[in-house]
């Protein structure tokens, strides 16, 4: 099982989306059969079923064993994936953009860089499983409470000299055998409810 799942297909992305069947993906992180589940759900087997067959058909679920009851086979099916993500690529020319937005401050700009983020990851992730070769990719993530503004934006300033001064040190423009990676950084204030737990 994937640890994550990114659904590109627009068809996929409808199917996951409707309640149940999402229900159902979060129910199915273990192999269950359509009985135990419409007990769980206290929904009529059919039903599981029908949304069943839908999420079989756009490979979010799959078999993962039979077992004979009698004369019956009964199958426990298993998500794809523990988690899923819809790719913006799902919703083709209309989806998220940096390139459409001018404005590098605003959140829209930051949400589309996160969108093209998850369509470049995904791209790669796919060449990835083809050639059995692991993606090399860094993620940081960290919690900071500025006392105020004034420190937020000398801490901006200095996070921008220290990121620049190791990008002119490591680029190579003309290293053969060498490959581009994109670098980006983001922050944005933590939600008000957030169970975050900042750093000591």
């Amino acid at each position: 099982m994937l640890a994550v799942e990114v659904i590109e297909d627009p068809a996929a992305a409808v199917v996951a989306l409707e309640p149940v069947r999402s229900r159902l993906l979060a129910e199915l992180a273990e192999p269950a059969s359509a009985a135990t589940l419409a007990a769980r759900l206290r929904i009529a087997r059919q039903k599981v079923n029908y949304h069943l067959r839908a999420l079989e058909e756009h490979r979010l679920v799959r078999v993962a064993k039979k077992r004979k009851w009698g004369g019956l086979t009964e199958r426990l099916l298993v998500a794809t994936a523990a988690s899923y993500v819809v790719s913006p690529g799902a919703l083709g020319p209309a989806a998220a953009d940096p390139d459409r937005n001018p404005d590098r401050l605003s959140a829209s700009y930051l949400i589309a860089l996160a969108a093209r983020a998850v369509r470049e990851v995904k791209a790669l992730l796919g060449r990835s499983a083809e050639t059995d070769k692991r993606l090399p990719t860094l993620s940081l993530d960290t919690v900071i409470r500025f006392r105020s503004a004034a420190d937020r934006a000398a801490f901006s300033n200095e996070l921008t000299t220290a990121v620049m001064t190791l990008v002119s040190r490591y680029h190579d423009v003309s290293a053969p055998g060498g490959r581009a990676h994109r670098l980006v950084l983001v922050a944005h204030p933590l939600p008000y409810k957030s169970q975050i737990k900042e750093p000591s």
